[in-house]
Parts: structure tokens; sequence; C-alpha cells
């Protein structure tokens, strides 16, 4: 096939400006943007009204809510070039921070909540409300971002011989995006606290080559029998087909506070997803597999991670470098591979979100502080040019 198109969804977090706690304030900020998505077409439509063709359409990116009301979620349209992407990644993260100012947040870019002071509020919808009835304290305490990426297949069968084929890289993307070292007031001592977060649901992670896509479909059918996920969409694995396009969705990375680690992230997936497609997938056992993103997560780019080439721990530099040579081909084939060098390069030598939440931390004793740091830095990536 032709370039793939890739695709973001994001969820951040809406946090009081004041004290820096999580706020509940989502359904607020989803009636905001519905209502400034109206005025803006009213304007079109009274500006048009002697130009023929059909109804006008908004120019905002979409907002909205999640499993909880303090979190928030947009996506963007799938694109081919990298440069496009980012600017759809600022539109998205414009609209929804001015939804959450108007309902008197931040919408912040952190993995893991830093500061809750009250129970958390499921959002008020029939399904967010079953979950909550049908899976109770896991439900209630899986407050977490994430970053999605959607990469075209072209069918099914493409699909999971993807999924089999990109399995033992997914841990090195969620090392680079891990970006949730403290969760409710204390450092856990992991990179990506999400991930250990996402980790408890039964329907998460990477597990045994599928093989074919009757099996996928097979194994979904029987996690939601079995009641692991309540329905084709609580089936968290790590990457999975889409219910609703022709991709496949990456879904390890934590959100990303700054835009080029959200860049860098999907021209990798992107070039992984082009790797398998054309090349005979490696099994590995599901245990190793779950070591290997468990290290991830412990020690995001600041440790030693595995290697999928070697099966060895190695630097971060090393791992890094092991994935740009296996995807070396379908990076210059996409021309991404001079920018992905140059990514690869700046994460390692500036840190990741993580690593940047800690220094924060170190320089001012304060979770206030990497708290409205991250705030600042959400709103510096909606002008970050890649």
């Amino acid at each position: 096939m032709s370039i793939r198109k890739v695709g973001v969804e994001e969820e951040l977090m809406l946090v009081d400006p004041t004290t820096r706690y999580l706020t509940g304030v989502a359904s607020e900020a989803v009636r905001a943007h519905e209502q400034q998505d109206e005025d803006h077409v009213e304007r079109l439509a009274e500006m048009e009204t002697d130009k023929p063709g059909g109804q006008p359409e908004s120019s905002e990116a979409a907002v909205e809510p999640e499993l909880f009301l303090e979190q928030l979620e947009s996506q963007t349209p799938p694109v081919t070039d990298l440069q496009e992407l980012a600017e759809e990644i600022r539109r998205s993260r414009r609209a929804l921070i001015a939804s959450a100012r108007s309902a008197g947040a931040e919408a912040v870019t952190l993995g893991s909540p830093v500061l809750v002071n009250d129970e958390l509020r499921v959002t008020p919808q029939p399904r967010y409300r079953r979950i909550r009835e049908e899976y109770g304290e896991l439900a209630r305490g899986s407050l977490a971002c994430a970053m999605h990426i959607h990469v075209d297949i072209a069918d099914d069968e493409e699909g999971v011989r993807v999924l089999d084929g990109i399995g033992p890289w997914l841990p090195v993307l969620l090392a680079i995006s891990a970006n949730s070292p403290y969760g409710h007031g204390r450092d856990t001592a992991h990179a990506s606290w999400r991930a250990q977060i996402w980790s408890r649901w039964p329907g998460h992670g990477t597990g045994q080559p599928f093989e074919n896509a009757a099996t996928y479909a097979d194994v979904s059918d029987k996690l939601v029998e079995w009641g692991a996920a309540m329905d084709p969409g609580m089936l968290y694995f790590d990457a999975r087909l889409s219910r609703t396009a022709p991709t496949v969705e990456v879904r390890v990375a934590d959100v990303c506070t700054d835009l080029e680690d959200a860049i860098l992230l999907s021209a990798l997936s992107r070039a992984l997803v082009t790797t398998a497609a054309a090349t005979d997938p490696v099994p590995w056992r599901s245990d190793l597999l779950r070591a290997a993103s468990w290290r991830a997560s412990r020690y995001g780019i600041g440790g030693r991670l595995v290697d999928p080439a070697t099966t060895e721990l190695a630097t971060a530099r090393e791992v890094l470098g092991s994935l740009v040579d296996h995807v070396r081909p379908a990076l210059e084939e996409a021309g991404d591979l001079e920018l992905t060098e140059q990514l690869v390069e700046r994460v390692l030598s500036t840190g990741n979100g993580a690593i940047r939440q800690r220094r924060r931390f170190e320089h001012t004793g304060s979770l206030e502080a990497v708290v409205d740091d991250a705030v600042q830095r959400t709103v510096a990536s909606c002008d970050t040019v890649v």
C-alpha cells in the first residue's frame, strides 16, 4: 500500500488552576465546546447565505468525555504527513484547553493524577455507569491518560499479522512515552504509573500471537463472553484492531506533554506497522512480553531496557537505535527517517515526560509546581514547531 495514514487520540486531565488538584468539570467543558461549535456554524451560515453548497461545518476539533469527569479526550483526522499531524494535534489541544478554561479548569497532559483530594467521579453516561458497577474498585481507581495511535491497514488479516509482529517493540514505545511518575501525591518509583494502573484490567496487555483474524475475533468474543471486557471497546490490548476503521490502534503510550514526543511515537508506530505487514512475526512468550513491558514502565528511558533485537538488556540509546534500524526502510519510504533520528536524539538528550516531571520536583520540592509546569508546557506545545 502507499504511505499509511496515521491519526492520534489524546486524553488530558482537568486540574483546578488555583489548587492544582483534579476537578470534575468535563461535562461543563464539553457543553461549552458544543455551544462554541454551534455559534461558529451559525456565523458561517450567516456569511454564506448567498453561496451555493452544503451546510457549513465547524473548524473546531472534537472534545469528548471519557470515563471520568476529571478528563477529556480529542482525536485528529488521519493524515500521511507528520507536519500535518503535528498541526492537527496542536489544533486538538487548543480545543481541549479552551473548553477546559470555559469550565474554570486547565487541560493538562499528565499520564496519571498527581494531586487528588476527592473521590473521582465517573461520567454520568449509561455505559460508564455500567463499567463502574460491573468492575467496582478496579474502575474507580483507573483514571489515567493515554495516547492512542491509529495506523492504516489493508484488512483484518494484515492487521493481525501486524499485531503479532509489533508486540516485542511496544515496550520501547512505552519507555519513550513514559509521563506518569507521580500518583495521588507520591512518587510511584515508576516512569509510567499509568501503565501499571491500566495493567489491572483483565483484557489488557500483549498475549500470545493470534496468527489469523478468525482467532483474533474468537479470542475477543470469549473475553467479552467471560466478562473480562463488557464490550469490544473494553478490549484494552496494547495494540488492537480498531472497531470503527481499518486501522491498528497502538494503545501502549502515555499521553505526552511535548509535541515532539507524540510525533516521534507516531512515526515509529507507522514504521512498525509497515515493517510488520511485510515480514514474518517472531513470536515471544507472553510472560517475557509482560516483563519487558513492566521494565519499560519502571525505568522509561532512564534505565536499561529489553532490546527486542537481541532479547538482552541494553541502554535506552542502544534499544532506540535497534528500533530505528529495525524500521529504517519504512521510515525512509515515508520520508520520516531524518526527523525520526532528530527526535530520538532529542528525547535521549533532554529526557521524556517522567524525567522532566522529576527534575521539576527536585528543583522545587513541590508537586503543585510539577502540575504548573505540565500545564505551561501543554499550552506551549500548541505553538511548537516540529
